[in-house]
């Protein structure tokens, strides 16, 4: 039985691990059990129509809570809200965390220091094999936070922003992100991307035209591929730059879209 002291102790160090979720049975035990050192892991779920849920269901340690989507800021927030503990941990289930990662994460939340907040270098990995340009090679996220100390921008509802009120730092140890396993799944992934920035823009007061239609999208992947080095990642270069490229021209025909329905 653990004693009071241990209890204060995890109560203020203890550390929440957060998953947000829609079909990814193919991800989810390996996340889980990769967050096997937190303190608690919730899961929550919009819905899922594979078998995330009863995969995730078959843990223990896992709480699930399904929630209705409306989108990555609005259902990030409702997940932090349900942490027990002050340190956040959020993953997204193609993340994984190395030995050393991990390692550092349990550091920093045992230490006392005036960082309430850590930003995460990320390892894009293509079918298993690292990306080393196109874009990547600076790509950094908040992932590890004190949870009175950071929210999600309710006005960026996809590649959403913390908002960290106080001191912020970065780990040394990279993060794992399998984003992509293979065509079709990455172009569904870039397609629903740029839907929702469609929203963004929409808010914005954004009118489509022949600018953002064709140019915004041919800009968008020659810097990725020329001035970003996709080139140098050869042909997983050339399909990356694309996809994102095309997520820009997804985003305009669905303002078009949205608007004429306005």
């Amino acid at each position: 039985m653990e004693n009071s002291s241990s209890n204060s102790a995890k109560l203020e160090n203890g550390l929440s691990a957060l998953i947000i979720t829609f079909n990814e049975e193919s991800n989810i035990k390996s996340a889980i059990e990769n967050l096997s050192f937190a303190d608690e892991i919730i899961i929550v779920d919009s819905h899922s129509t594979d078998a995330t849920v009863s995969i995730a269901s078959s843990f223990e340690n896992v709480k699930i809570i399904q929630n209705k989507f409306i989108n990555y800021a609005d259902q990030r927030n409702f997940a932090i809200n349900l942490a027990s503990y002050p340190w956040i941990l959020f993953i997204d289930a193609d993340e994984r965390i190395n030995p050393a990662l991990e390692e550092e994460i349990k550091n920093i939340i045992q230490k006392e220091n005036s960082i309430i907040a850590y930003e995460f270098n990320r390892t894009f990995l293509f079918n298993k094999q690292p990306l080393h340009f196109s874009g990547w090679q600076t790509d950094k996220i908040y992932r590890l936070f004190r949870k009175e100390n950071g929210y999600y921008d309710g006005n960026k509802i996809v590649h959403e922003k913390l908002i960290v009120n106080g001191k912020s730092g970065a780990v040394k140890n990279k993060l794992l992100h399998y984003s992509y396993t293979d065509y079709s799944s990455y172009k569904y992934k870039m397609i629903q991307y740029g839907k929702m920035k469609a929203i963004e823009e929409l808010n914005k007061g954004t009118v489509p035209n022949v600018f953002h239609f064709y140019i915004r999208p041919a800009y968008q992947f020659l810097y990725q591929y020329i001035i970003r080095l996709g080139i140098l990642d050869g042909k997983k270069g050339m399909i990356i730059c694309y996809l994102n490229a095309y997520s820009v021209y997804e985003r305009f025909q669905e303002l078009k879209k949205l608007r004429s329905n306005n």
